[in-house]
């Protein structure tokens, strides 16, 4: 069964951030709730609907900047009290505004997750996570991995309190005071934590950096997942999640939004498995979701906040005019009032905007002018895709982008996006390397665009830095710089196991380095591993090739690492890496290596069905011109065979993928080229001579001959 709701926009505060609003206990089963709402300005804005327009309940003095809400009170009673976090301080205030609580946490770093529940307060820096009650330390954890959200359980099958964490390294953290209880392998970073059952259970809803949502069950000392939802769409990470019973059906429903402003409604079959009910596409990302009835009463809501801070209602209730064309369209007194008065506050901004650019002239134009430079908020994302080994830059401003322009110092590839098809790209390439750059782009946006998305295609073993200018359409000109670091091994991601069995090569290094040291080095080499120095004497970390497949083992400790990996480019890779800075710092390490020469074929095999795929859809698109004419001379295609009638029904999609083919070849051509140095280069042998031979294998390819080729080289 699906939904129909209509789009209200109620009103704007500053830039928030990641659920930062919410929605306060109604007073009557379907009365209207207030709206409370914490901005990067400090503000904590409260408001309620009345005759279509929003009143202020209160609104606090600008500060420091609000990172999280949450709503709590005495147990039995309405959750009504109000809690934001900003920098290590937590304050507390009743729906009428009147602060009656403010903690200092004394932490070194900043709250970026609360949660509140009675008397007890868990706020989560970083790394550290803080159980407090009535004010008073209870409970302290250090994470192994950076803290993205936290909730807490409660349940008549419970017998204590159980938080539970969403670390970055792709796990859930159960804790048992100070101690790990266990965790639970999620298939992606998890970014945001949801209790199923606001009123408790034992049930937990978790979102994605990579889209994905699942449903945990939690017990004291295991967990069971109830379900997942692939992210198969390609569509943004998750943000903010909620529960609420939007369709009426008596279930809750799971209320989501994503990062490039996807807001989504799931509701449940009669198999119990989650079904999307509704989708609404917003132009900005959305921090904040939350379930009720504020625009009027008895009609249900979706309701979310942006990044620029816009409080955006989805409503079940009917619009009030419909017309086809032709039709006179008449408003009622209610909506015309409205109109007159958003003109006549449209006139009156008009004039105060030139009154304030006259009164900028006349200031600039003075002896003793100091220009202002505008500040703006940017909210940016540079993540590794791995669906197709890419990475993703968005880039998300709090007004209009003006233009964009990247400065490259690696070997990369850009890959336009048309999903944000409002910027008119233009690129200027600098292959020659003039003052360390590799590559020019510029990105000038159409009016009104804030968000943009490009992808940029990483080759692995080329290292630097990715900068972006950012400039806004705002005067005087100002621009921010973004920057975005490109490791050796970027296209590895962090992964909870590996495949033991596959012919592995060892890397071993011994040194007189400290553990901080070389886990500094494998920071510097490889994406997703913590900047905190882990806690014990030794570390273990499983990477996989996000293109190829292939896998990585890290261990580690203080004057002694081992790296095993199927992969001989990953091995040498890694040698040329570490030994590089090992010598900036001055310390001699005694490098051994132990190849297995059968790792070779096995990764050729691994590259086999790609190459083969790429090669297929030469082939396919070839015969497109000539399956075309033949199907117009004779009228139809029935007189063909079924898989010449499959590439002209498919033909469009063929010749769009065809287009992307050269860079996929050049690619692949590119790993087995390496592959085939790497190999011999440590056999103390250098087959750069023999690469031309093995170019021409790769035109005429054949996985036989290639491995033959490989096995056969004679120095």
């Amino acid at each position: 069964m699906e939904i129909h709701l209509n789009r209200v926009d109620y009103i704007q505060v500053g830039v928030t951030s990641q659920k930062t609003m919410r929605l306060l206990p109604a007073l009557g089963k379907k009365a209207t709730q207030k709206v409370a709402i914490a901005d990067h300005d400090g503000v904590l804005t409260c408001f309620g609907m009345k005759k279509g327009e929003a009143v202020p309940v209160f609104k606090t003095l600008p500060g420091q900047k609000i990172a999280r809400m949450d709503l709590g009170g005495a147990a039995g009673t309405p959750q009504e009290k109000i809690f934001v976090c900003s920098g290590s301080q937590v304050r507390g205030f009743t729906k009428k505004g009147k602060q009656f609580l403010t903690f200092e946490a004394n932490l070194t770093e900043s709250i970026n997750a609360m949660h509140v529940s009675g008397a007890d307060l868990f706020v989560c820096a970083s790394y550290i996570y803080n159980h407090y009650c009535d004010c008073k330390d209870q409970d302290y954890y250090l994470s192994g991995d950076k803290i993205n959200d936290i909730t807490c359980l409660t349940s008549e099958n419970l017998t204590r309190l159980v938080p539970v964490l969403a670390c970055q390294d792709r796990v859930l953290r159960v804790l048992q005071g100070s101690e790990l209880a266990y965790d639970i392998e999620v298939p992606g970073p998890p970014s945001v934590l949801e209790l199923y059952n606001k009123d408790g259970g034992e049930e937990i809803l978790y979102g994605t950096t990579d889209g994905k949502i699942g449903l945990v069950q939690i017990g004291e000392d295991s967990a069971a997942t109830k379900w997942e939802i692939d992210n198969d769409k390609k569509k943004g990470g998750i943000l903010c999640i909620d529960t609420y019973d939007i369709v009426g059906d008596g279930v809750n429903d799971i209320l989501v939004g994503r990062d490039d402003g996807t807001v989504e409604v799931f509701g449940f079959d009669s198999s119990s498995e989650p079904t999307l009910r509704f989708e609404h596409v917003l132009s900005e990302s959305v921090t904040s979701i939350q379930g009720g009835c504020v625009g009027k009463e008895s009609y249900d809501e979706v309701l979310t906040a942006t990044y620029t801070g816009w409080v955006t209602g989805l409503t079940t209730e009917p619009q009030k005019t419909e017309a086809g064309p032709g039709d006179e369209v008449r408003m009622s007194k209610e909506t015309q009032s409205k109109v007159e008065a958003l003109r006549a506050e449209l006139e009156q901004l008009q004039v105060r905007v030139l009154q304030g650019r006259e009164q900028y002239q006349q200031t600039s134009q003075s002896s003793t002018a100091v220009s202002a430079v505008p500040v703006f908020s940017i909210n940016d994302k540079f993540t590794l895709c791995q669906d197709d080994a890419s990475y993703s830059l968005t880039l998300e401003v709090q007004t209009a982008i003006d233009n964009l322009l990247l400065q490259v110092c690696l070997l990369i590839k850009l890959v336009s996006v048309h999903k944000y098809s409002k910027c008119l790209m233009t690129l200027l390439l600098c292959y020659q390397q003039p003052n360390g750059n590799f590559l020019l782009a510029t990105y000038r946006c159409q009016a009104n665009t804030t968000r943009l998305e490009l992808k940029v295609r990483s080759i692995e073993g080329q290292y630097g830095t990715l900068q972006a200018y950012v400039t806004p359409r705002l005067q005087p000109k100002t621009c921010q710089v973004r920057q975005y670091q490109i490791k050796p091994l970027s296209l590895h991601q962090r992964t909870h196991s590996i495949d033991q069995d596959r012919p592995m090569n060892r890397l071993s290094l011994v040194g007189q380095f400290s553990f901080a040291e070389i886990h500094s080095w494998v920071v510097f080499c490889l994406p997703e591993v913590p900047e905190k120095t882990p806690a014990g004497e030794s570390i273990t970390f499983y990477f996989h090739n996000t293109f190829l497949g292939t896998h990585l083992e890290a261990t580690y400790c203080k004057g002694e690492g081992h790296f095993r990996s199927d992969n001989i480019s990953t091995i040498s890779i890694l040698s040329d890496v570490l030994s590089k800075e090992a010598t900036k710092r001055k310390i001699n390490l005694n490098i051994s290596y132990d190849i297995d020469d059968d790792s070779v074929s096995h990764t050729l095999k691994m590259i086999h069905p790609k190459l083969e795929y790429q090669l297929l859809l030469a082939r396919k698109v070839q015969l497109i011109d000539a399956l075309k004419e033949l199907q117009v001379h004779e009228g139809n295609a029935d007189f063909l065979i079924p898989e010449y009638r499959n590439i002209l029904d498919e033909s469009a999609s063929l010749l769009e993928e065809y287009k992307k083919q050269p860079a996929h070849l050049e690619r692949l051509y590119g790993m087995i080229t390496d592959l085939f140095i790497d190999k011999f280069k440590f056999k103390g042998q250098n087959v750069k001579t023999k690469v031309s031979s093995l170019l021409e294998i790769l035109d005429n390819y054949d996985l036989n001959s290639l491995l033959n080729f490989f096995n056969d080289v004679d120095m």
